[in-house]
């Protein structure tokens, strides 16, 4: 097992399985794991048998350690999962993929746990997440944007560490490093592993929406995050 310090972030190349066991409790889980769609890349057989038999049960795993977990399952094999708290969804303007129905332009967002926002009293917040960026071409084969994140982390999380046991390239650890929050990443290609090793080496390189935040506290996160009007 290889462990990389960068900053506030710890990445782990392992299994994910046996890595989980080892961290103990964390925050929040934000993690984006193979879909099912039957593509092979790197390392994964994108296959409904590789969730069944690995992504379910690292996320039940995670289930027991985290105070919140949330996935995106994709949609085709969103019944594999153990039943969620709630389904959040996050919204793709441009569509993301053809439906018996015409253009997907939405994926679900499993969570487990409690809302933070209501568990401290603070209020509803919607449960869509609305974005216009696209992902950025960094080598894996189907990133997130980053932008994204930051939103998916900020409306599920309220602060602490952010668990991403899928890591791939790294995009949540990035996100992470732009609003100032502890990351733990693990991912089981190496490929990948070094692509989010050296992005989060970049963010940490690069002026912060946190650094901006600490600045002038005056202005909420979702300010700076470009989606108070959702609230």
């Amino acid at each position: 097992m290889r462990v990389e310090k960068i900053g506030d972030c710890t990445l782990y190349l392992g299994d994910s399985m046996e890595i989980l066991d080892s961290i103990g409790h964390v925050d929040c889980v934000v993690t984006d794991p193979p879909y099912g769609i039957g593509v092979q890349y790197d390392s994964i057989d994108d296959s409904v048998e590789y969730i069944r038999e690995i992504c379910v049960p690292i996320i039940n795993k995670c289930i027991k350690i985290a105070d919140v977990v949330s996935l995106t399952p994709g949609v085709n094999n969103i019944a594999e999962y153990p039943k969620p708290k709630w389904i959040l969804c996050w919204l793709v303007r441009a569509g993301a993929g053809r439906s018996p129905w015409g253009f997907s332009c939405w994926q679900p967002i499993l969570v487990y746990g409690k809302d933070p926002y209501l568990a401290k009293r603070l209020g509803s917040r919607p449960d869509f997440i609305d974005h216009t960026e696209s992902s950025e071409k960094n080598g894996h084969p189907c990133p997130k944007p980053i932008k994204l994140m930051e939103k998916w982390i900020t409306r599920v999380n309220l602060g602490g560490t952010i668990l991403d046991p899928f890591m791939g390239s790294g995009t949540t650890g990035v996100a992470c490093v732009n609003l100032g929050r502890k990351f733990i990443g693990i991912e089981i290609s190496e490929k990948y592993f070094d692509i989010a090793c050296k992005r989060i080496e970049t963010a940490y390189s690069q002026p912060r929406l946190f650094d901006d935040l600490e600045d002038d506290k005056s202005k909420p996160v979702e300010q700076w995050l470009g989606f108070e009007e959702e609230l």
